[in-house]
């Protein structure tokens, strides 16, 4: 008798879970995105209108004889259009939902490129105000011109004259 393996045995439960991939989440995510995108283009709504009208007219009872498949209260047409319906509105949620998660963190970048900035603005306004002040006690090349033409002026009046000592 030949040695039984460990699946064929009777006193050993079955693992009866299937094996079944995982789905790709991103491009399921990336088909609602699609698919939100395309349900809010004109092209849709009117490839949708042209699609009712045909079937309404098609079985309209007030046509001719011909065979039609939903008849006056249009009840197939009904269901067709409430599974479309419930099918769009979770795909166009998902798509939402990642619009919003990447929003979410192209505001986190965006804010920390705003800190970064105003981090810089700050430090720019320190360094100016260093600056302005430290060019406070630096003479300035319109006041060394004034000086020099004052001293100019005084020496054409008074060559023999010597300029006044400024008091220190």
């Amino acid at each position: 008798m030949a040695e039984r393996t460990r699946t064929d045995r009777l006193d050993q439960p079955r693992d009866n879970r299937r094996r079944l991939s995982r789905p790709d989440t991103d491009n399921f995510g990336r088909f609602a995105e699609a698919f939100a995108r395309f349900m809010g283009t004109a092209r849709f709504l009117l490839w949708m209108t042209v699609v009712i009208v045909v079937w309404v007219v098609w079985n309209a009872p007030w046509g001719p004889d011909r065979p039609r498949w939903d008849g006056y209260p249009f009840i197939f047409l009904t269901l067709v259009l409430s599974l479309q319906a419930s099918y769009a509105a979770p795909l166009i949620l998902l798509a939402q939902n990642r619009q919003e998660s990447r929003d979410r963190v192209q505001q986190e970048r965006d804010r920390r490129a705003d800190a970064q900035s105003h981090a810089d603005m700050e430090f720019l306004a320190r360094e100016v105000a260093s600056l302005r002040l430290g060019l406070g006690e630096v003479a300035t090349r319109d006041f060394i011109r004034g000086e020099l033409r004052e001293l100019l002026e005084m020496l054409e009046h008074d060559p023999d004259s010597s300029p006044e000592e400024p008091p220190a």
